[in-house]
């Protein structure tokens, strides 16, 4: 290869040329820590003029206590690696490397790059933002979705937490409406296996003969109506991922025959195939039968229970954990405010009760329902949901299976609570001089639940 040499005005020349024209903000100090040279980069990120910053010092464009990549370099001769600054004037916060400059073995100065941070963090909080969208594809809760303070609660969590970190076979067991769902994907996002697919299938939706096909594949021919070239089946998908089995007490024993294969061999065969495909899949399973009873029955295989069960962890209806209603509504609000375009703000609590009060047959599903409901039938400029809004709570809390005659003049019982409440609520008010704070605190309520009653009832 031939040398090229260049004359010093040559050499000059180009490397002005190529500071102009480099996008990073480069500046270059002498053996004594004074600036010699700077790019037009370098000015764009820190506000200085060329002509300003030349014979200054290094440390005259950060922030007084930051360190200065270039004094570092001199006064330990070695590169500088990522560092972060504080630049003045312009406040920027940069990424900096720097490098010392040697000149036939003696160090004439360092040289520095300075990356402006927002950028990164922009390029960091969009990378971010695509792998959230790429765990979207595959599973659409994450552990903090779990929602809830309570002992029963928190028990699950660390449950959870302890299935992720192996590969057995985990069977969730609880009522419909638990969320069992939300409880694998859990174990899914927080296992070594988040990066690959999380499949769902609900065992109860499909027929046996159909179910086996979509558990397991087909070959080309295996039956009318085959697609051509055979179709993988979802146990080959999920390979290095997980796979969830929904009401898994609904399959045939035939196919659980299978899927126990699958689960001794780790290997599937296709309907209509003679050749076995191996897989590496993370099983779990659930249901809301009791297992050990269809076992007695002769309804499920007992091996196969036993190999679904090596992490059994039941979920508590929410009936068993009232304490997290407040905490789950907030998270519904939320989550409703954005689908309907809303501004609820709260839940007073008087609302709060008759949800406690209420048995939940459709534990956390039913609570949504609710919630979603009550939102709905709010009127655009009210803030705050009452137990005015949940009439068909109420409705349930009423029906005692009594018949009663209402007379013409007789209010209805919603009316007389109302009235009630009013009258009370400004007595107190007006006792300690409209002082909203002590009013909330006499009347043991929170003081934006005061807030909503007084306009409510148009207390002044």
């Amino acid at each position: 290869m031939q040398k090229i040499n260049f004359n010093s005005m040559d050499y000059q020349g180009m490397l002005e040329a190529v500071l102009q024209a480099a996008q990073d903000a480069i500046s270059v100090v002498d053996e004594k820590g004074e600036h010699i040279l700077v790019n037009p980069a370098y000015t764009r990120i820190t506000g200085i003029d060329y002509d300003e910053i030349i014979g200054k010092n290094a440390l005259y464009d950060i922030e007084d206590g930051e360190q200065s990549v270039h004094m570092k370099v001199l006064s330990t001769k070695k590169p500088v690696e990522n560092t972060k600054l504080k630049l003045r004037p312009s406040g920027k916060t940069v990424v900096a490397q720097a490098a010392p400059i040697n000149v036939d073995g003696e160090m004439k100065g360092s040289v520095a790059v300075l990356h402006d941070y927002s950028t990164i963090k922009d390029l960091t909080d969009k990378l971010e933002e695509a792998e959230k969208k790429l765990r979207q594809l595959t599973y659409k809760y994450k552990p903090e979705d779990i929602i809830g303070n309570s002992k029963a609660i928190n028990e699950v969590r660390n449950l959870i937490k302890k299935a992720a970190k192996v590969p057995a076979t985990v069977l969730l067991r609880g009522e419909s409406g638990t969320g069992k769902e939300l409880f694998a994907n859990s174990i899914h996002a927080q296992s070594t296996r988040s990066r690959k697919n999380f499949i769902r299938v609900n065992c109860a939706a499909l027929t046996d003969s159909l179910l086996e096909s979509e558990l397991f594949g087909y070959d080309e021919g295996s039956f009318t109506g085959a697609l051509k070239g055979g179709k993988k089946g979802l146990f080959e998908e999920a390979d290095k991922g997980t796979i969830f089995l929904d009401e898994i007490s609904e399959i045939s024993l035939n196919t659980q025959a299978k899927l126990l294969r699958v689960l001794q061999e780790k290997e599937i065969m296709r309907v209509g195939s003679s050749k076995n495909i191996p897989v590496d899949v993370r099983v779990i399973a659930a249901t809301n039968s009791d297992l050990t009873k269809l076992v007695s029955e002769g309804k499920f295989r007992e091996d196969l229970f036993y190999r679904i069960s090596i992490l059994p962890i039941s979920i508590p209806p929410l009936r068993e954990r009232p304490e997290d209603i407040p905490l789950l509504v907030k998270s519904f609000i939320v989550k409703f405010n954005d689908e309907y375009g809303r501004n609820i703000i709260d839940i007073t609590d008087d609302a709060l009760a008759v949800l406690k009060s209420h048995d939940w047959p459709g534990n956390v599903r039913e609570l949504e329902n609710i919630i979603g409901r009550a939102i709905i039938y709010m009127n655009l400029n009210e803030r705050i949901i009452d137990r005015a809004h949940l009439p068909h709570l109420n409705a349930n809390k009423q029906n005692t299976g009594i018949a009663v005659t209402i007379d013409e003049g007789v209010q209805d019982l919603e009316s007389i609570l109302d009235k009630t409440e009013n009258e009370y609520i400004t007595k107190v008010y007006l006792k300690f001089n409209k002082n909203k704070t002590r009013t909330a605190k006499e009347l043991g309520i929170s003081l934006r639940s005061l807030y909503y009653k007084l306009e409510k009832y148009g207390i002044l």
